[in-house]
């Protein structure tokens, strides 16, 4: 029964600190680039978009398919760093337990 209770305890301390780490990882900001730094983009934790940077040498009428492509090459970049920070802390937090390959915290 003191197995069970610990186990218990364990699991409330994991639960509170995996609630900590999705709040740092909501206020995180990642910047992205693309194009050499002509085009940067920021996302916050959960990937949504919060600030574009284009360099004022893109604003030309031919080369609006270059521009749409940097843009989405930037977001991919920032979209991959986050992703890889929020591994790298699950990483850290989960350290030791027997989770199953492929099994994707926070849920």
């Amino acid at each position: 029964m003191r197995d069970i209770m610990g186990m218990m305890g364990k699991v409330k301390e994991m639960q509170a600190k995996m609630e900590k780490m999705q709040e740092e990882i909501a206020a995180l900001e990642v910047n992205g680039t693309s194009g050499g730094g002509l085009v940067s983009v920021t996302l916050d934790g959960k990937g949504s978009l919060k600030g574009l940077k284009i360099d004022p040498s893109l604003f030309k009428e031919d080369d609006v398919e270059i521009l749409e492509d940097l843009i989405v090459a930037a977001h991919k970049d920032a979209k991959d760093k986050a992703e890889a920070e929020t591994a790298e802390r699950t990483k850290a937090l989960t350290a030791g337990l027997p989770i199953p390959p492929g099994f994707k915290l926070p849920f």
